[in-house]
């Protein structure tokens, strides 16, 4: 009577051919998430739409839309992102645009960055402040220049009335708090008690700001949201010089409850041209009375 054939021997998966195979999946995958990170997420505008409570905002400025662009660090790689912004600010049309420092790391790009700036509309205007970039990068003179060219109002230690929906509401900016030399004295010369929007590039001058003088709500950036993000946690694992206490998002103080501090991931990057969990945004802030 005949065996039946006996079964092929097993193959053997050695821990070595199982290390090898895990490298290379490995190296696969750190190399498509370089890839995403430095070629698409930089790319990919968010819009962030947010209600900010504000409880000493008067009645008839309830329900304004705020647009809040800052950080663009512009390069002409950047020219889909930002155009993609600029496009979607006049479809959403808020009632006033802010800037809120850092536009380029070199002056030969500032001509560009302002082509985009020009196509922007909004009823109460555009106000723009100063980052430390723009201090260390290039000439704060030749960008106020540039900026106004196309609209853009720039305040450096400066404020000054709006009235929007017939209601007096005071903008200031200060200076870059890191590269700049702030004054909020100078930033206050001209307030009679209307509230207060301030645009401060870096948004760790919340807490000394609030200390000294009456704020309703701070915009800033400097920060990039951390640019890169752990996912799951969402945490960022780096932080920069006055971006360490408030890195992204929406903050009350925790003594002043009058004041609001907003903190945008802004458009564009610094060092590395990389974004991971944390892509370009776009800001439209609502205010609400509280």
């Amino acid at each position: 009577m005949s065996q039946p054939p006996s079964a092929p021997p097993a193959r053997r998966f050695s821990r070595r051919k199982f290390l090898g195979l895990s490298a290379l999946t490995g190296v696969g995958s750190i190399a498509g998430v370089s890839a995403y990170a430095h070629l698409l997420e930089p790319e990919q505008l968010s819009i962030t739409e947010k209600d900010i409570q504000l409880p000493n905002l008067p009645d008839d400025l309830d329900g304004i839309r705020i647009a809040q662009l800052t950080d663009f660090h512009y390069k002409p790689e950047d020219h889909k992102v930002l155009a993609d912004a600029v496009a979607s600010i006049n479809q959403i049309t808020p009632d006033i645009i802010f800037l809120t420092g850092d536009y380029v790391d070199e002056p030969s790009n500032l001509a560009e960055l302002v082509s985009h700036f020009e196509k922007l509309h909004a009823p109460y205007g555009i106000y723009a402040c100063i980052g430390n970039h723009d201090h260390w990068k290039g000439a704060p003179r030749v960008l106020g220049k540039a900026l106004r060219s196309v609209g853009v109002r720039i305040l450096v230690n400066e404020g000054t009335v709006r009235r929007i929906r017939d209601t007096p509401v005071y903008i200031l900016a200060t200076d870059s708090i890191w590269a700049g030399k702030p004054d909020l004295d100078k930033c206050y010369a001209n307030h009679n008690g209307e509230p207060v929007i301030a645009l401060v590039h870096e948004p760790d001058y919340f807490d000394e700001f609030t200390s000294k003088y009456p704020l309703d709500l701070q915009l800033s950036g400097h920060t990039h949201g951390g640019q890169c993000r752990i996912p799951l946690v969402d945490v960022a694992p780096f932080s920069v010089p006055y971006g360490r206490n408030y890195v992204y998002g929406e903050f009350p103080h925790p003594t002043q409850q009058n004041a609001r501090l907003f903190v945008s991931r802004g458009l564009g990057t610094t060092a590395i041209r990389v974004r991971f969990a944390c892509p370009p945004e776009l800001a439209v802030l609502t205010l609400r009375k509280s």
